[in-house]
């Protein structure tokens, strides 16, 4: 099986390294693991879902 390195599907995914990061640390990205400080992420792996929450931006009538 081949695999990625964070900055690899970084810029595959078209997300930031340190989200992947998180992403990774989290275990949202299925068979990712660490190998000393850096992460092995499956070359096929899936991106997860974003579950942030953005807060809608009020409107101020008057």
């Amino acid at each position: 099986m081949k695999y990625l390195s964070a900055k690899e599907v970084a810029e595959k995914w078209n997300i930031s390294r340190r989200r992947v990061q998180i992403l990774c640390g989290e275990g949202r990205i299925k068979g990712a693991f660490k190998l000393s400080n850096v992460w092995a992420i499956p070359k096929d792996a899936e991106k997860p879902t974003d579950r942030r929450k953005t807060k809608k931006k009020q409107t101020r009538e008057g």
